[in-house]
């Protein structure tokens, strides 16, 4: 189920930063009010990213618990809160460059970031909405951003209901927005194929989990 990083073809050449968003970002309607944005390699030198972010943020383990016993969680996992500086300047650019764009629509920019390490086909993440805090009755909006090899990230109506998939990587951008985390639930399943790893960014407007 693991598999070597595999950088992109350029990914390790181009220049790190990010892309126009603007007409280059594709929008979806789930129903319901819940939308998704697609802007893929919206971040250029992604490789990069996810070789500086693998070496330099302080990845933690950590343990739940589900139901009657403590289990470990199936990814790395770090949070910047707003009064945290990201771990790379690049994470400070991408963050204004969404704030920039998604400001109005939002009503608030985004202030937080929390980072997950897919170290291969093991970790993953179950079928859940961000409804810690005001997701939970507001409609709100979450960004992420995938570096290292792509994993789907698949969205299904909450209680049910035929999956969407998107594979994301190499500085893919998806934005779920509108009434999305109250409606829909997103997902990175578990795999038994050979998978290199995967970083994920997700920004975050103030009390939303």
């Amino acid at each position: 189920m693991t598999a070597a990083f595999q950088a992109s073809l350029l990914g390790l050449d181009e220049e790190l930063g990010v892309g126009p968003l603007g007409a280059a970002v594709r929008r979806a309607h789930l129903g319901h009010g819940a939308w998704i944005d697609l802007r893929l390699g919206w971040l250029s030198g992604a490789d990069t990213l996810f070789e500086r972010l693998a070496e330099a943020v302080p990845w933690q383990a950590e343990r739940r618990r589900m139901y009657d016993r403590v289990v470990d969680v199936p990814r790395l996992l770090k949070f910047y809160d707003e009064d945290e500086p990201l771990p790379d300047p690049v994470l400070e650019d991408a963050k204004c460059a969404l704030n920039a764009h998604y400001g109005e629509e939002l009503g608030e920019p985004f202030r937080t970031a929390g980072l997950c390490f897919y170290r291969d086909g093991r970790d993953s993440v179950a079928w859940h909405g961000d409804t810690m805090g005001r997701g939970s009755t507001e409609d709100t909006m979450v960004a992420i951003i995938s570096v290292g090899d792509p994993r789907p990230l698949l969205l299904r109506p909450r209680g049910g209901g035929p999956s969407i998939r998107h594979d994301l990587g190499h500085g893919d951008l998806i934005v779920m927005g509108g009434s999305c985390q109250r409606t829909w639930e997103h997902a990175i399943p578990k795999t038994t194929r050979p998978t290199g790893p995967r970083i994920s960014i997700q920004f975050r407007p103030r009390d939303v989990r």
